[in-house]
C-alpha cells in the first residue's frame, strides 16, 4: 500500500512525557535514520522507513505552508520549531513539537536534518489547530500552484497582528 493512499482515522496516540522521537534524513528529505520510538509511533518497520521521504508520516491536517516555513528556515541554516500532527501507518494520528536542525559535515558543508520529536503541550496544539485548519482552507481556495504561498501569507499576517515572531509564538504556546 502506498502511503498517499493511507486513509487518516480519528484514533490519536498521546505520547508519553518521556518520549523522545529522532529521525535524520539526507538533503532530499529522505530517512537515514530513526530511533525506535520513531518507529513504534510512525507503525512503519525500520525497512520501510529508510530510505523513504519524511513526508511519509505527513497527516493531511497539516498545511503545506507549515512545511515550506520549514524548509525555508532549514535552508537558511536555522533550526526550527513546530507543532505537528504526524499519521501512523494505519492511518491514526499522534501530535508532536519538533526541533528539526540542520546537520553539517566537518568543513561546513550541509549533510542532511535532525530531528528530536517530544510530547506536545496540549495548549500548544490547541493554539495550532485552529491556525492549520485556517490555512488549510486557504490552501484549498488557492488551489494547488499556489497554496504553499497562500497558507504561508496567512501565517506570517497572523503573527504580524499579534506582533510576535513564529519562533516566539512556537515557544510560548
Amino acid at each position: 500500500m502506498n502511503e498517499t493512499e493511507i486513509d487518516p482515522v480519528l484514533r490519536e496516540r498521546v505520547m508519553r512525557e518521556d518520549d523522545f522521537l529522532v529521525s535524520k534524513t539526507d538533503l532530499k528529505g529522505r530517512i537515514t535514520y530513526g530511533n525506535r520510538i520513531f518507529i513504534e509511533y510512525s507503525g512503519y518497520s525500520e525497512a520501510e522507513l529508510l530510505g523513504k521521504q519524511h513526508n511519509i508520516v505527513r497527516h493531511p491536517d497539516m498545511p503545506r505552508g507549515v512545511f515550506k516555513f520549514l524548509w525555508d528556515t532549514l535552508e537558511a541554516r536555522q533550526e526550527c520549531f513546530a507543532y505537528v500532527k504526524n499519521r501512523s501507518k494505519d492511518g491514526g494520528f499522534y501530535w508532536v513539537f519538533a526541533n528539526v536542525t540542520p546537520s553539517f559535515h566537518a568543513d561546513g558543508s550541509l549533510e542532511g536534518y535532525f530531528s528530536v520529536r517530544r510530547k506536545p503541550r496540549a495548549s500548544g496544539v490547541a493554539a495550532v489547530s485552529g491556525l492549520y485548519r485556517q490555512m488549510l482552507e486557504v490552501e484549498q481556495r488557492a488551489g494547488p500552484r499556489d497554496a504553499c504561498a497562500a497558507s504561508l501569507a496567512l501565517l506570517t499576517t497572523t503573527l504580524a497582528q499579534h506582533g510576535v515572531s513564529y519562533e516566539s509564538f512556537i515557544l510560548s504556546i
